[in-house]
């Protein structure tokens, strides 16, 4: 106890300058975790007194609840594929952009970022997968004799779910893209130079020796950020295949999670939900670091 007061008192300027974030965050991020778990375990309907009702919610979300398991399986996949694809293609452009000369490479940094930060841009898709003659798909495949008559492209549930993870990924080229011409950037070129000397013979040798080590920090946290875009997925589902989509083939956990908890207002419920996608996307983190350690061996 001694030695902690003595390292507190020694360094409280550096906690003094972390105070503000540090109340922030626990404010705004580890009491409403804390909160939204305990709330779990009760039955909330925002009139009533919570009740406590123990493991009933998530007994009735794995046992009872059919379209939580749609859900889960359609987030799961959305992770599966959506999450590593995005990822290495983040990696792969940055690492292909980063070889161009410093103008071409800030116009192809802009166009690959640029839709991540254009807001709702998501919505020139409804255009390309309209329904009618007038879509842009649709027109394209009448002219050129594929097909007879239009595709109900977002209200089969034959193409939705492959559609919104389509979009998803055309999304997702943003901030982990960033992040990683960031890190290349910051690559000491004398590491390379040393690498060709101790028998490093092509660019590949280079990428896993040398430059992915050298940045796993921005792989960190790029992981991190495709994890929770892949888990998270929501405003483009209901932006293309409407709440809910035709048969939930585009249902997600956190649509289940905005169902309950913004339309029903089952707040107990909806805590279950947000404390098994809480617990989804740790495993994942986890599993993703212990990957990642592994870089460079």
């Amino acid at each position: 106890m001694f030695r902690i007061k003595k390292e507190f008192h020694r360094s409280k300027h550096f906690y003094l300058l972390m105070s503000p974030y540090m109340i922030i965050f626990f404010l705004f991020t580890v009491i409403p975790v804390a909160l939204s778990f305990g709330l779990s375990f009760f039955y909330f309907n925002m009139l009533e007194f919570p009740r406590f009702v123990g493991w009933q919610n998530y007994a009735r979300l794995f046992l009872n609840d059919d379209i939580f398991m749609i859900a889960l399986k359609n987030t799961l996949l959305f992770a599966v594929i959506t999450g590593p694809v995005s990822y290495i293609a983040c990696f792969i452009f940055a690492w292909i952009i980063n070889e161009l000369s410093p103008k071409v490479r800030a116009f192809m940094t802009l166009i690959f970022y640029a839709p991540s930060i254009s807001g709702n841009v998501f919505f020139i898709w409804l255009i390309i997968f309209s329904g009618d003659s007038y879509g842009y798909l649709n027109g394209f495949l009448m002219k050129a004799g594929f097909i007879l008559e239009p595709i109900q492209w977002l209200l089969d549930e034959k193409y939705i779910l492959a559609i919104v993870m389509i979009v998803q990924l055309w999304l997702s080229l943003g901030t982990s893209f960033l992040a990683f011409i960031a890190g290349l950037q910051t690559i000491d070129k004398t590491l390379v130079e040393a690498g060709a000397v101790d028998g490093i013979k092509n660019r590949w040798q280079e990428l896993w020796y040398i430059t992915l080590p050298s940045m796993k920090p921005q792989l960190m946290f790029g992981a991190v950020m495709q994890i929770t875009a892949s888990f998270a997925v929501a405003d483009i589902s209901i932006a293309l295949a409407g709440f809910p989509s035709v048969n939930y083939a585009a249902h997600t956990v956190v649509t289940h999670l905005m169902d309950y908890g913004t339309i029903r207002f089952e707040m107990g419920y909806a805590s279950a939900i947000a404390t098994v996608l809480f617990f989804l996307m740790i495993g994942s983190n986890k599993l993703t670091q212990r990957l990642l350690r592994k870089v460079g061996e």
